[in-house]
């Protein structure tokens, strides 16, 4: 079987989806990110959709649970590589990505996240000294 990697890269775990996303492995992919993230305390997840051209409404849904099972899991996730007609079918099916945060590329997504990553750690201190 299939299985798309997930590498870590500090605080953020990485996952480039560089293969037909079949719905088998999208759900794969959904329960292989939720371990990792639990079993790494990642607060991002970023994660490059730059290899897909196409998705249907199943990969779409997919999506946005991956995205709200890490923000459950209390990480934040970026979406990049989207190619506007991926962009396009996402909107035409209705879906919306609640919780997806996108950027063009990796390096624009990494430096999203690092923005938000030092953004939640400073709320943390700021209530954690009562502010």
């Amino acid at each position: 079987m299939t299985r798309i990697p997930i590498l870590r890269i500090g605080d953020v775990l990485l996952v480039t989806i560089q293969v037909e996303l079949e719905d088998h492995i999208a759900t794969q992919l959904l329960e292989d990110l939720g371990e990792k993230l639990v079993a790494t305390g990642a607060r991002g997840v970023l994660i490059d959709i730059s290899g897909l051209d196409i998705v249907d409404s199943f990969i779409g849904r997919m999506i946005s649970m991956i995205a709200s099972t890490s923000r459950v899991l209390d990480a934040q996730t970026v979406l990049v590589g989207m190619q506007p007609a991926v962009a396009i079918t996402l909107v035409e099916l209705g879906l919306t990505l609640p919780g997806v945060r996108t950027a063009l590329d990796v390096d624009r997504g990494m430096d999203l996240l690092d923005r938000l990553l030092e953004h939640e750690r400073r709320g943390r201190v700021l209530r954690a000294r009562g502010r």
